[in-house]
């Protein structure tokens, strides 16, 4: 059953109203959005409760338009006792800001097929669970990862819940509201002792209760983890090959979206803003954004500005096919929106992605690292010194050496640097491609990165 305190689509008929009311009050178009959720999150430490946390939100936000000059005024209530002056305020502030002439309201025109937002099945019918029900979720994965051999301390076991609803009219006559719920489980297990100590987590969060990884393997998975970390060394600096783990290839997907995201290109601060229609990456390579993937964490029927989402490739075969497009940005590329824009309350849409998958390989990750006499399997990431302009690439990293074709002794302390376009090209992929975290990525390598360590 839904939340109480979540409404059905009645919600609409007052984000209506309310629009209705910055129409009257002299705004040329408006949209306005909600977003209501209740989330509940239990953490144990050493099997005992800590942390106990329920919260209800409610946010609205309205933008509005008086020629091509806007403003956006956020609320926390629906309570239509306040429309009248949260409408008045607004296009009161838009008639004295600059204007801009990319800006406008979405172009989407209809109302919302309630249907096509049941088929993703983004909301679990199981509903809200019991504290105790987290509670054994939480401890059940702290509990396994203490019993891992190795492991001496824990900084502790959590669960969650949340469940949110997204609504959205605009003056052009759109209508639509989706609810999701997620379910998530987290550790983080500690190994050895004092300046020796290592750590390392594991999490997983799925859209439905029944798609939750089992607590236990969750914990195993994180002591493993932190015992594998300890006593690591630090490389010698050199130049080899690098193969990142699945949990951190994803960051490889993400540079590469902010370098084609539709912001970045009409600003001409993208080292990809000239490479449309081009290879970026090596053929057989595909980069799909998807957010009609059912049960997909990141979903959804419709995107910030209204507009009806569609699975598409942003690569394909390794060529670059596509940008990522709100409404703004699209009209300033003279290009139409690709149903990408994302907003919240208090700011205007900006494009950004859903599930976001890169196609695997046909070999094995063991085949992918066969031939390496030596390199290094990164496993953590820290840092961000990635030039947007230039593709150049320097992230802190923590992983293990590889030897022979083989995982070796564990390594930490060392930077790995290189320019993200010739990084690109050389990429290799497993088949270990796992849909999991929402920017999901195969075991990737790459030929050859500076590794300055000791």
């Amino acid at each position: 059953m839904p939340d109480a305190h979540i409404p059905p689509d009645g919600g609409l008929d007052r984000l209506a109203d309310l629009m209705a009311r910055a129409r009257a009050h002299g705004a040329d178009s408006a949209d306005a959005v909600m977003f209501e959720s209740t989330s509940l999150s239990l953490s144990v430490r050493h099997g005992r409760p800590e942390e106990l946390e329920r919260a209800e939100s409610t946010d609205v936000g309205l933008r509005v338009f008086v020629g091509q000059r806007s403003a956006i005024v956020s609320a926390t209530s629906l309570d239509p006792r306040g429309f009248d002056l949260l409408a008045e305020r607004a296009v009161a502030m838009a008639r004295v800001v600059p204007e801009d002439r990319f800006g406008g309201i979405g172009d989407a025109d209809a109302p919302f097929d309630a249907a096509i937002g049941a088929a993703l099945d983004l909301d679990d019918p199981a509903g809200e669970p019991e504290a105790a029900a987290l509670e054994a979720r939480a401890a059940a994965a702290e509990a396994a990862g203490l019993a891992v051999h190795g492991v001496t301390n824990s900084d502790g076991g959590s669960a969650g819940y949340r469940r949110s609803r997204i609504s959205l009219v605009s003056s052009r006559g759109f209508a639509g509201s989706y609810a999701r719920t997620s379910h998530s489980v987290s550790a983080v297990l500690l190994a050895g002792a004092g300046t020796s100590m290592q750590r390392d987590y594991d999490y997983h969060s799925t859209v439905h209760l029944a798609d939750l990884d089992d607590p236990a393997l969750i914990g195993a998975r994180a002591g493993g983890r932190a015992v594998a970390r300890l006593d690591p060394v630090r490389p010698k600096t050199a130049t080899l090959p690098v193969v990142y783990d699945p949990r951190v290839a994803g960051s490889l997907l993400g540079h590469l979206l902010g370098a084609i995201n539709g912001a970045s290109i009409a600003r001409g601060t993208s080292f990809l803003k000239d490479r449309m229609g081009t290879r970026i990456l090596p053929e057989g390579f595909t980069l799909r954004d998807d957010p009609r993937r059912v049960r997909g964490g990141a979903s959804r029927p419709f995107d910030g500005e209204g507009m009806a989402t569609e699975a598409r490739a942003l690569v394909e075969d390794g060529m670059l096919v596509s940008w990522v497009l709100d409404g703004r940005s699209g009209r300033q590329l003279g290009l139409a929106s690709t149903g990408n824009a994302s907003r919240g309350t208090s700011g205007s849409p900006s494009p950004s992605t859903t599930n976001v998958t890169l196609s695997p390989g046909r070999l094995t990750p063991a085949e992918l690292m066969a031939d390496i006499g030596e390199g290094i399997y990164v496993t953590e990431l820290m840092g961000n010194a990635v030039n947007g302009l230039t593709g150049d690439y320097s992230r802190g990293a923590a992983g293990f050496m590889i030897r022979d074709g083989a995982l070796a002794e564990p390594v930490a302390e060392f930077t790995i640097a290189g320019n993200l376009l010739e990084m690109y090209a050389s990429l290799a992929a497993a088949d270990d491609l796992v849909l999991r975290r929402g920017m999901d990525s195969p075991t990737l390598r790459v030929h050859p990165l500076m590794v300055a360590g000791g």
